[in-house]
């Protein structure tokens, strides 16, 4: 069970260390809405891993079938991440109250909103599909006990590293004016544009050559 608890650890280490839309997202929803917005875009993300590892635990097979649209799931997270990368970059303004300060208001709609967000955006990259694909099938002839260590091990860890991201970014806020929110979030908006084109062409120009 140490051997399943270290690997649990490096791939921990592997997907909490990744540069992608994720991470920035995370960072973003805590400077904008606070540590309980971050903990819920966190929550989404941490569901949709767990998504990942019992579909492909469960359903190998199904899992594999579904890189045969990795062009359709591709373009379709590529689609997401550039129109919420627009709507940040145009449309998200920051909130301020009487004395100057950003005003954090969330509703209960807001945060289901918020936790699909963070589900989506990660169910819908083909790389984290991927990654979990690879996984499941290297480990698919060991024990259920030495998996369930391995892959709680890894889920956990991610999770952990995720909220310490939104406690970061969330004491990086106290110290931000709503001006410079503001350049955060049109800078934000362009990471995500950025890394929604990125991927559809990826997609596009490397997607018959990854089977």
């Amino acid at each position: 069970m140490i051997a399943a608890f270290i690997k649990g650890i490096l791939l921990g280490i592997m997907l909490s260390i990744s540069v992608g839309p994720v991470i920035f997202s995370i960072i973003k929803q805590s400077i904008n809405n606070g540590h309980k917005g971050g903990f819920t875009f966190v929550a989404g993300v941490s569901a949709s891993d767990i998504t990942m590892v019992v579909v492909s635990q469960l359903f190998t097979e199904l899992f594999r079938t579904l890189l045969e649209y990795k062009k359709i799931i591709g373009i379709g997270g590529s689609c997401l991440l550039i129109v919420i990368g627009v709507y940040v970059l145009l449309f998200k303004k920051v909130v301020v109250n009487e004395d100057g300060k950003q005003e954090i208001k969330m509703t209960k709609r807001d945060y289901v909103k918020t936790f699909f967000s963070g589900y989506f955006m990660n169910t819908l990259n083909p790389a984290v599909i991927g990654f979990w694909l690879v996984i499941a099938t290297s480990v698919v002839d060991l024990s259920f006990s030495y998996r369930l260590v391995m892959f709680s091990t890894c889920l956990i860890f991610v999770l952990a590293t995720d909220v310490a991201k939104v406690f970061l970014a969330g004491s990086i806020r106290q110290k931000l004016t709503p001006h410079n929110i503001h350049i955060i979030n049109k800078i934000s908006g362009l990471i995500l544009v950025g890394f929604g084109l990125a991927l559809i062409w990826g997609t596009l120009e490397f997607g018959d050559k990854l089977h």
